[in-house]
């Protein structure tokens, strides 16, 4: 059920307040600390931030897609890392048990993801199979009222703060597909689950991943999501045109940061005895920036719509990523360009939104994948 107008703008103009005064004041510390400060951390779960997705019947916000979207153009004008910290709670590691969780598993999951008191990490990606997700090789094996499972997942983000697990693992050896993997929730602090050390990443530093070691890890039989096998991988492509629409939002709004910031330099350097936005050439990279980001800004939109209008949008929601990823990559770019050598010091901040944005055109399907989920059902559709 969607809010009503005056709130919606409540709520926008309260997180634009925030990221303004409490997270971009601290990136730079993020970025030296590589961590989020309790206290930061603590308002994030006051706003409701962690539970923007989840239903408010579990005492989250429900908002809708066109909602969520307004939201995260608001935390896209931020470092990624605090949209990082809370986004597996409201994508796939609250999403999989909203759709298809248990009555028992989304009153036991659901209140804690939303309030923040747990913090959610999907587990899929392995080191051998990444893109080809539904070639995972962590296997869970039936024995007794219990699954035993045996793997190792990489990459996995928030996977040393997380409280929950979502984990993929093949229940149907026989089956080397996607029709023979579950999902299941795990809990930190299961025995035979292990955290391997942080990853030292290009960027996005206050974001952590991880590898996820499991070693004879016995969990419930009650914890396979929906309580049946066969059914994780579907689970996941449910919730990924959610995921891949919130990507894009903060893509856009990452992109309308760098433009303002880069306009403001524009208007106060000067060379040759006048701003350098006085210059052609500068203004055309202003120009183009501005351009793709509206376009990409319109894409989230009217795709968000038609999701809430009950549209099948999963071509609709992989061409926003694509472009979105791929857009706010070229506007970091042309951001350090227009800095000129300020844009490549670490004090201008401008470097380290250029190393964090690449991340977008490879998590939640690289570029490369959007392109093949475009044109295969585009194929379907046509024949």
């Amino acid at each position: 059920m969607a809010l009503d107008q005056e709130t919606l703008s409540q709520l926008i103009d309260t997180v634009g307040r925030f990221v303004r005064e409490r997270l971009v004041p601290n990136e730079e510390r993020i970025a030296e600390e590589d961590a989020i400060p309790a206290d930061i951390v603590a308002e994030m779960r006051e706003l409701g931030l962690f539970g923007l997705s989840v239903p408010e019947e579990f005492g989250g916000l429900g908002l809708t897609m066109s909602e969520e979207v307004q939201v995260a153009f608001e935390l896209g004008q931020t470092s990624p890392a605090f949209r990082s910290l809370l986004g597996t709670n409201n994508g796939i590691g609250s999403q999989g048990i909203v759709i298809d969780g248990t009555d028992e598993q989304k009153r036991k999951y659901l209140p804690r993801l939303a309030s923040g008191e747990i913090i959610g990490s999907f587990a899929l990606t392995e080191p051998g199979s990444g893109s080809d997700a539904a070639s995972l090789r962590t296997t869970a094996r039936r024995d007794g009222d219990h699954y035993v499972l045996n793997g190792t997942k990489r990459y996995i983000t928030n996977a040393p703060e997380a409280g929950l697990f979502t984990v993929m693992a093949r229940t149907d050896p026989q089956d080397k597909g996607p029709n023979g993997i579950s999902a299941f929730l795990v809990e930190a602090g299961t025995q035979g689950l292990h955290i391997g050390p942080n990853d030292k990443k290009m960027g996005q530093k206050g974001s952590h991943t991880a590898d996820v070691i499991f070693e004879d890890c016995r969990v419930p039989a009650d914890a396979i999501i929906g309580g049946r096998e066969g059914q994780g991988f579907k689970t996941a492509m449910k919730v990924l045109d959610r995921g891949r629409l919130h990507i894009a939002s903060v893509c856009v709004g990452v992109a309308e940061r760098l433009i303002r910031d880069s306009l403001r330099y524009a208007l106060e350097r000067q060379q040759f005895g006048k701003p350098i936005g006085e210059f052609q050439l500068v203004q055309a990279m202003l120009a183009d920036s501005r351009t793709e980001a509206y376009a990409a800004r319109c894409m989230v939109v009217d795709a968000a719509r038609r999701k809430d209008a009950g549209e099948q949008v999963s071509t609709e929601a992989s061409c926003c990523k694509l472009f979105a990823s791929e857009m706010v990559g070229r506007v970091a770019d042309r951001a350090v360009q227009i800095h000129g050598g300020a844009g490549y010091i670490a004090d201008y901040g401008v470097e380290r939104f250029y190393r964090d944005v690449r991340l977008f055109r490879l998590y939640e399907g690289t570029s490369q994948i959007q392109q093949i989920v475009i044109a295969r059902n585009m194929l379907r559709e046509a024949s």
